[in-house]
Protein backbone atom coordinates (compact mmCIF):
# COMPACT_ATOMS: atom_id res chain seq x y z
CA UNK A 1 0.00 0.00 0.00
CA UNK A 2 1.41 3.55 -0.93
CA UNK A 3 0.82 5.88 1.70
CA UNK A 4 -0.70 9.55 0.34
CA UNK A 5 -0.95 12.39 2.16
CA UNK A 6 -5.18 14.14 2.04
CA UNK A 7 -3.09 17.65 2.42
CA UNK A 8 0.90 18.75 0.80
CA UNK A 9 3.24 17.71 3.29
CA UNK A 10 7.23 17.05 2.89
CA UNK A 11 7.35 13.38 1.15
CA UNK A 12 10.02 12.21 3.94
CA UNK A 13 7.01 12.10 6.58
CA UNK A 14 5.47 9.49 4.40
CA UNK A 15 8.84 7.60 3.60
CA UNK A 16 9.74 6.94 7.39
CA UNK A 17 8.39 3.92 8.53
CA UNK A 18 9.33 1.09 11.29
CA UNK A 19 10.06 -1.86 9.81
CA UNK A 20 11.38 -5.14 11.35
CA UNK A 21 13.65 -6.68 8.70
CA UNK A 22 17.24 -5.69 9.70
CA UNK A 23 20.29 -6.81 7.33
CA UNK A 24 22.85 -8.33 9.72
CA UNK A 25 25.40 -5.51 8.40
CA UNK A 26 27.17 -3.30 10.58
CA UNK A 27 26.47 0.40 10.80
CA UNK A 28 29.16 2.80 10.41
CA UNK A 29 29.44 5.33 13.30
CA UNK A 30 29.92 7.87 11.20
CA UNK A 31 26.12 6.86 9.92
CA UNK A 32 25.03 7.10 13.74
CA UNK A 33 26.27 10.09 14.63
CA UNK A 34 24.26 11.61 11.85
CA UNK A 35 21.30 10.56 13.34
CA UNK A 36 22.14 11.87 17.06
CA UNK A 37 22.84 15.27 15.28
CA UNK A 38 19.66 15.47 13.67
CA UNK A 39 18.15 14.77 17.14
CA UNK A 40 20.24 17.34 18.54
CA UNK A 41 18.11 19.93 16.78
CA UNK A 42 14.74 19.09 17.89
CA UNK A 43 12.66 22.02 20.10
CA UNK A 44 12.61 21.25 23.60
CA UNK A 45 10.84 23.91 26.29
CA UNK A 46 13.56 26.26 27.32
CA UNK A 47 16.18 24.94 25.04
CA UNK A 48 16.43 22.12 27.73
CA UNK A 49 17.32 19.49 25.27
CA UNK A 50 16.26 16.62 27.82
CA UNK A 51 16.86 13.56 25.92
CA UNK A 52 20.06 11.08 26.03
CA UNK A 53 20.90 8.30 24.42
CA UNK A 54 23.01 5.00 25.74
CA UNK A 55 23.87 3.06 22.20
CA UNK A 56 26.11 0.39 21.41
CA UNK A 57 27.39 -1.87 18.72
CA UNK A 58 26.33 -5.37 18.19
CA UNK A 59 29.47 -7.69 19.49
CA UNK A 60 29.36 -5.62 22.99
CA UNK A 61 28.51 -6.89 26.29
CA UNK A 62 26.10 -4.19 26.58
CA UNK A 63 24.14 -4.86 23.22
CA UNK A 64 24.07 -7.90 24.26
CA UNK A 65 22.64 -7.24 27.76
CA UNK A 66 20.32 -4.43 25.83
CA UNK A 67 18.76 -7.17 23.66
CA UNK A 68 17.75 -9.32 26.55
CA UNK A 69 16.05 -6.86 27.83
CA UNK A 70 13.65 -6.86 25.10
CA UNK A 71 10.68 -8.71 25.25
CA UNK A 72 10.77 -12.36 23.87
CA UNK A 73 8.86 -11.13 20.36
CA UNK A 74 11.30 -7.93 20.17
CA UNK A 75 14.42 -10.20 20.67
CA UNK A 76 13.35 -12.00 17.46
CA UNK A 77 13.79 -9.27 14.90
CA UNK A 78 16.28 -7.60 16.86
CA UNK A 79 18.60 -9.93 16.62
CA UNK A 80 20.39 -8.63 13.77
CA UNK A 81 20.59 -4.93 14.66
CA UNK A 82 23.45 -3.48 14.53
CA UNK A 83 22.93 -0.88 16.67
CA UNK A 84 20.87 -0.55 19.99
CA UNK A 85 19.53 2.65 21.70
CA UNK A 86 18.24 3.56 24.80
CA UNK A 87 16.42 6.70 24.74
CA UNK A 88 16.38 8.29 27.86
CA UNK A 89 15.25 12.27 29.00
CA UNK A 90 16.13 14.60 31.97
CA UNK A 91 13.21 14.98 34.41
CA UNK A 92 14.77 18.66 35.33
CA UNK A 93 15.17 21.74 33.61
CA UNK A 94 19.38 22.54 33.81
CA UNK A 95 18.61 26.05 34.64
CA UNK A 96 16.74 25.74 37.89
CA UNK A 97 17.03 22.30 38.49
CA UNK A 98 13.04 22.33 38.86
CA UNK A 99 10.59 19.48 37.32
CA UNK A 100 9.77 19.73 33.96
CA UNK A 101 6.70 18.78 32.50
CA UNK A 102 7.61 18.28 29.09
CA UNK A 103 10.80 16.37 29.44
CA UNK A 104 8.86 13.58 27.60
CA UNK A 105 7.43 15.27 24.64
CA UNK A 106 11.08 17.18 23.99
CA UNK A 107 12.72 13.65 23.74
CA UNK A 108 9.98 12.67 21.26
CA UNK A 109 10.42 15.52 19.24
CA UNK A 110 14.42 14.71 19.01
CA UNK A 111 13.06 11.10 18.71
CA UNK A 112 11.25 12.48 15.26
CA UNK A 113 14.49 13.92 14.23
CA UNK A 114 16.26 11.17 14.64
CA UNK A 115 14.04 9.26 12.65
CA UNK A 116 13.18 11.10 10.04
CA UNK A 117 17.18 11.48 9.43
CA UNK A 118 17.28 7.30 9.48
CA UNK A 119 14.30 7.55 6.52
CA UNK A 120 16.29 10.38 4.62
CA UNK A 121 19.47 8.10 4.81
CA UNK A 122 17.47 4.72 3.95
CA UNK A 123 18.10 3.31 7.16
CA UNK A 124 15.51 2.02 9.52
CA UNK A 125 15.33 3.10 12.97
CA UNK A 126 12.39 1.48 14.74
CA UNK A 127 11.32 2.68 18.28
CA UNK A 128 10.29 -0.35 20.64
CA UNK A 129 8.53 0.14 24.53
CA UNK A 130 8.62 -3.27 24.84
CA UNK A 131 11.49 -4.34 27.26
CA UNK A 132 12.11 -4.47 30.72
CA UNK A 133 12.02 -0.37 32.34
CA UNK A 134 13.28 -1.24 35.59
CA UNK A 135 16.14 -4.10 34.21
CA UNK A 136 17.52 -0.63 31.60
CA UNK A 137 17.55 1.56 34.56
CA UNK A 138 19.46 -0.97 36.70
CA UNK A 139 21.58 -2.79 33.67
CA UNK A 140 22.59 0.88 32.91
CA UNK A 141 22.81 2.77 36.42
CA UNK A 142 20.37 5.23 35.27
CA UNK A 143 19.98 7.73 38.01
CA UNK A 144 16.17 8.38 39.01
CA UNK A 145 16.39 12.02 37.44
CA UNK A 146 15.82 10.25 34.34
CA UNK A 147 13.11 8.76 32.73
CA UNK A 148 13.71 5.32 30.73
CA UNK A 149 11.44 6.08 27.78
CA UNK A 150 12.09 3.63 25.06
CA UNK A 151 14.52 1.76 22.69
CA UNK A 152 15.58 1.95 19.98
CA UNK A 153 16.95 -0.43 17.01
CA UNK A 154 19.30 1.17 14.10
CA UNK A 155 20.33 -0.64 10.56
CA UNK A 156 19.68 -1.38 7.26
CA UNK A 157 17.01 -2.08 5.52
CA UNK A 158 16.96 -6.14 5.76
CA UNK A 159 14.95 -9.32 3.42
CA UNK A 160 11.83 -9.50 4.72
CA UNK A 161 11.87 -13.46 4.60
CA UNK A 162 14.36 -13.46 7.60
CA UNK A 163 11.63 -12.53 9.79
CA UNK A 164 9.18 -15.03 11.25
CA UNK A 165 5.91 -15.30 9.31
CA UNK A 166 3.88 -13.52 11.47
CA UNK A 167 6.12 -10.47 11.97
CA UNK A 168 6.27 -10.00 7.69
CA UNK A 169 3.05 -7.84 7.16
CA UNK A 170 3.92 -4.93 8.74
CA UNK A 171 7.13 -4.71 6.80
CA UNK A 172 4.94 -5.62 3.79
CA UNK A 173 2.53 -2.84 4.12
CA UNK A 174 2.68 1.14 5.46
CA UNK A 175 0.31 1.54 7.93
CA UNK A 176 -2.21 4.03 7.54
CA UNK A 177 -3.07 7.36 9.95
CA UNK A 178 -6.25 7.95 11.63
CA UNK A 179 -8.36 10.48 9.88
CA UNK A 180 -7.23 14.37 10.79
CA UNK A 181 -10.87 14.75 12.23
CA UNK A 182 -10.63 12.31 14.53
CA UNK A 183 -7.28 13.95 16.73
CA UNK A 184 -7.31 17.93 15.69
CA UNK A 185 -10.28 19.88 16.93
CA UNK A 186 -11.37 23.31 16.23
CA UNK A 187 -12.62 24.98 19.16
CA UNK A 188 -13.78 22.42 21.66
CA UNK A 189 -12.62 18.40 22.65
CA UNK A 190 -14.76 15.49 20.93
CA UNK A 191 -14.58 12.24 22.52
CA UNK A 192 -14.96 10.00 19.66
Amino acid sequence: MERKANYPINPLFLKRHSPRAIADKPLEKEKLMSLFEAARWAPSSYNNQPWRYVYSFKGSRVWQGLQALLVPQNRLWTSNAPVIICVLSHNLFQHNNQPSRTHSFDAGSAWENLALQAADMDLVAHAMEGFDYEGVRTYLSIPNMYTVEAMIVVGYPGNIDDLPQDLRKGDLEYTDRMPLENFAFEDTFKLL
